[in-house]
């Protein structure tokens, strides 16, 4: 096996963007909060990057990627990255070296449960986070990107299409976020203080730096540079856009004015959405789900309000709904001429596919939601998940971190 610089370098620039979407998460969810939460809220982001590297690094690769134990989970045979060297893997990229696509896989396990914080905003304990964070990327994550994208994962093996993560990433931390909203609580004064976001031009930001990481999400997720990676690069702008377009149009029409925070919405539902699909679909079925997402998003965050709880950031009715949004998507849509690899949708003579797409998804959520609820029950019992009330009241950036966003 030759290692190709052209691809080896497009993935490692494709790592270095979806590395920059951690901070970028930080920045769109800390724009959200009132400012007396903003660098806990960032925190909770920021430190994944610390805390999942490490694992990863110890024994997270291995069970994600590692040879293959009854189609579950990956062994232990490549704890410390022993064996994951400069060689390339023909399993998983068989023109860049192993730790190029060891790497790569790492960025998606670090932004994952971050997403899940959007969640449980103003009101977690950083302590309890700290063992959370470690946990459910060993429990919850790990197993499920093998089951996906491991060699020998059931769900590989069913032939499920998942190019850059609906499954793995959004629909694992969205339903993961819905347990985590019913076990953690309501913020206090949820449903009668106004808790307007405290910084939207913040939001923004981060909310340009997930768009522009997401090139390298989907993108980089082709692993080598080519046709692949520009196909999957355009559909991902396309939806992007289509869905900030259809949310400020629905927006508009029941608000009676569209909003900043809406746009910014919108674009991350259309990335949510396209990622299952990106490497699957062409151009106008790539704006069809942006345009689709984008509503079905902004409908799909009214759950909170039809089941009561509390989920401070939208992370359930964005990542959850569009999550599984996506993956039904690609297998209605999805396409062989675009490549080959993958597999023709409903649309195309395959019903088969969409079947297979439900299957996985339920899978997926079933998972999810039952050891997220267990894993923090169990938390909960043995440090306490949440911040005391005063503790609340006073904000966690003074509370937890001593130290406050803004001294003017």
């Amino acid at each position: 096996m030759r290692i190709d610089t052209g691809d080896t370098t497009w993935l490692l620039v494709s790592t270095a963007f979806v590395m920059l979407m951690t901070p970028g998460l930080a920045l769109f969810y800390g724009g959200m909060v009132r400012k007396k939460n903003v660098l806990g809220t960032i925190m909770q982001s920021f430190i994944a990057l610390g805390i999942v590297t490490i694992q990863w690094v110890l024994f997270g690769y291995s069970l994600a990627f590692g040879p293959d134990v009854h189609h579950i989970i990956g062994n232990l045979s490549w704890i410390g990255l022993n064996g994951v060297g400069l060689e390339p893997n023909p399993d998983y990229a068989a023109t860049v070296p192993h730790q190029a696509f060891m790497l790569f896989q790492m960025m998606f396990a670090v932004i994952t449960p971050a997403l899940i914080t959007g969640a449980f905003a103003e009101r977690f304990k950083f302590s309890a986070y700290i063992i959370f964070l470690f946990l459910w990327s060993t429990i919850v994550y790990d197993p499920i990107a093998h089951w996906v994208w491991g060699m020998g994962g059931w769900i590989h093996n069913l032939g499920a299409l998942d190019f850059a993560g609906g499954l793995v990433v959004h629909i694992s931390s969205g339903v993961s976020a819905l347990a985590a909203a019913f076990v953690v609580g309501k913020r206090r004064g949820h449903g009668h203080d106004l808790m307007p976001p405290h910084n939207l031009t913040m939001t923004l930001l981060g909310a340009a730096l997930l768009w522009f990481g997401w090139f390298g999400f989907n993108g980089g997720s082709a692993l080598a540079s080519g046709a692949l990676a520009t196909s999957a690069f355009l559909a991902t702008h396309i939806a992007a856009a289509g869905a900030t377009f259809s949310w400020v149009l629905v927006e508009w029409k029941m608000r009676g004015k569209p909003t900043m925070l809406g746009a910014a919405s919108g674009c991350v539902a259309g990335l949510v959405g396209i990622t299952p699909a990106a490497g699957f679909v062409g151009p106008m079925s790539a704006l069809l789900i942006g345009l689709a997402v984008g509503a079905v998003c902004y409908y799909g965050i009214g759950i909170k309000n039809i089941f009561g709880f509390d989920d401070s950031l939208d992370a359930v009715g964005v990542h959850g709904v569009g999550g599984i949004f996506g993956a039904l998507a690609t297998g209605v849509l999805a396409s062989r001429a675009v490549n080959a690899a993958g597999a023709d949708g409903l649309l195309l003579g395959n019903p088969g596919l969409l079947g297979t797409q439900a299957l996985s998804i339920l899978a997926v959520v079933l998972y999810s939601f039952t050891v997220t609820w267990i894993l923090l029950k169990v938390l909960d019992k043995v440090m306490g998940v949440r911040v005391t009330a005063e503790e609340e009241s006073v904000g966690l950036d003074l509370s937890q971190h001593e130290e406050s966003g803004y001294i003017f």
